[in-house]
């Protein structure tokens, strides 16, 4: 696919702190890039600097293969804090941004029109930013960021704070866009969002990128759980179960780590593929089934794969 996003070696510094330490992002027109990171990982300065509100100290970054001044028309940006005219209407904020990014006439009314629609605006287009509530402020910030149908989408934390509605309208409206050809940067801390937009994953660490691929790539590497309830483990699945850590090849070794409740009635099995792990446990022993309460899987979710990562760089810099 046609990278519509391009950004390479990326440093940004802000007097001894370094915001940005070798940034590397390539984002494909239809692509949603799910940006996900702690505070002052560099997403906020990533997203400035592709804008052009701030330049790089080193590396460089394309929008469809040009420098950001000369990409603004193709692109996007929804900031983290509010942009908006806040004595202006909605409408008269639309149309500013409309105008800004040369649409005008038939076409601006028209994309104002549907945008209104699509991110339930149509009834608040006359009131005042300012007098707006916050989903519709939202809203209200991302409609202005997508007025002109951008090849380039930023969008920096657009639901924070945001209710049910404001969330679906938006999550909506972005996966409309990329399916009509936008190259789409979402970054977010609510990582379910990024299942929903059936985003592929960046996820940035101390000024870098430091994992990127589709979802199932990165869970790969990430372990599950399996939770399995007894009213009474039986001491030969005990043994057998903490034995398996350390089983040579063709035994029941899984390379995961077994945790063994106190009243000895719980077994949890962290592994890669939890449910490969416990089955043939329980298959030797099937005895303990007779004993067995309850049965729980927990695949590994993006929350997971991003503590995961943290704590991997952790000990890389350790």
């Amino acid at each position: 696919m046609t990278a519509m996003l391009e950004a390479s070696g990326l440093v940004r510094r802000y007097g001894s702190t370094v915001a940005l330490d070798g940034f590397d992002l390539s984002v494909a027109a239809g692509e949603i890039a799910g940006l996900v990171g702690h505070n002052g990982a560099g997403k906020t300065t990533f997203a400035r600097v592709t804008a052009g509100l701030l330049a790089p100290d080193a590396g460089m970054v394309r929008v469809a293969g040009r420098a950001p001044a000369q990409g603004l028309p193709l692109l996007g940006l929804a900031p983290q804090e509010l942009a908006l005219y806040p004595t202006a209407t909605a409408l008269e904020n639309l149309e500013v941004f409309a105008g800004l990014y040369g649409v005008r006439g038939r076409d601006a009314r028209q994309r104002i029109s549907a945008l209104a629609e699509d991110l339930v605006l149509g009834d608040v287009l006359d009131r005042r930013a300012r007098d707006l509530s916050g989903g519709q402020q939202r809203r209200l910030q991302a409609a202005t960021a997508m007025v002109h149908r951008p090849r380039v989408l930023l969008l920096d934390e657009p639901t924070v704070g945001a209710d049910p509605v404001t969330r679906d309208a938006l999550l909506a409206v972005v996966r409309a866009a990329a399916d009509d050809g936008a190259a789409v940067v979402y970054t977010t801390h609510y990582l379910p969002e990024l299942d929903t937009l059936g985003a592929t994953l960046a996820v940035a660490s101390g000024g870098r990128v430091i994992a990127r691929g589709s979802r199932a790539e990165l869970l790969a590497s990430v372990p599950g759980r399996a939770v399995a309830d007894f009213d009474r483990l039986p001491a030969a699945l005990r043994a057998a179960a903490l034995a398996g850590q350390a089983a040579p090849p063709g035994g029941l070794a899984y390379g995961g780590a077994v945790e063994i409740s106190q009243d000895g009635t719980r077994l949890v099995i962290t592994a890669p593929d939890p449910a490969a792990a416990l089955a043939p446990l329980l298959a030797a022993h099937a005895d303990a089934v007779t004993h067995l309460r309850s049965l729980e899987l927990h695949p590994p979710t993006l929350d997971d794969l991003y503590r995961h990562l943290l704590a991997s760089r952790r000990t890389e810099d350790s």
